[in-house]
């Protein structure tokens, strides 16, 4: 299946509300971080494009995170078709990958439709007041490609925002494996 793109959103939309469980045993919300930016990011253990990149969004919490950046990873895949992506591998892959922030299963998959997240990874940054700053690659680095993988785009983007600078003017489409919804 060919890679998919994620969709365009609109500048400045809010937040969606999520409030979700990481197998790991504890919950997170949109509301636990009142008055910080959120770094929401659609993701899932088998998808080719993620494990290109894994390390590289663990190293993005590793640095963001003591800036007051907080952090929410999703799995939104269907894991009856994907069992790879159940909740008990998610807390492998969360701590293989070294991911200091939650990695949030989405059973009924409400919030990726809530977030019109079509691909993993799927970037949403959103500033202090949780509007849209961000929607996404992490960078030109893609599976099999000569291209390292950086964390440019995302990093820039954050880093603009830390600033207290406007969104970035231009933003590149995430790519990567389509959402496994349910049938």
């Amino acid at each position: 299946m060919p890679p998919l793109q994620s969709t365009r959103t609109e500048i400045g939309t809010p937040c969606p509300h999520f409030d979700l469980a990481d197998p790991r045993g504890f919950r997170m919300s949109d509301r636990d971080a009142i008055g910080r930016p959120i770094l929401v990011l659609f993701i899932c253990n088998h998808c080719p494009f993620v494990k290109h990149i894994r390390h590289a969004l663990a190293a993005i919490g590793r640095a963001y995170i003591p800036q007051g950046v907080a952090i929410a990873a999703i799995s939104s895949n269907d894991p009856v078709m994907y069992p790879d992506d159940a909740p008990d591998r998610m807390a492998s892959e969360a701590c293989d990958a070294g991911y200091l922030f939650p990695y949030l299963f989405d059973e009924t998959q409400e919030v990726a439709q809530r977030f019109d997240a079509q691909c993993t990874p799927d970037i949403y940054l959103f500033d202090r007041d949780h509007r849209l700053v961000y929607r996404g690659q992490l960078d030109d680095s893609r599976p099999k490609s000569d291209i390292p993988v950086t964390g440019r785009d995302l990093r820039r983007a954050l880093d603009q925002l830390l600033a207290g600078g406007p969104p970035l003017d231009h933003q590149t489409p995430s790519v990567g494996c389509s959402i496994k919804w349910k049938s």
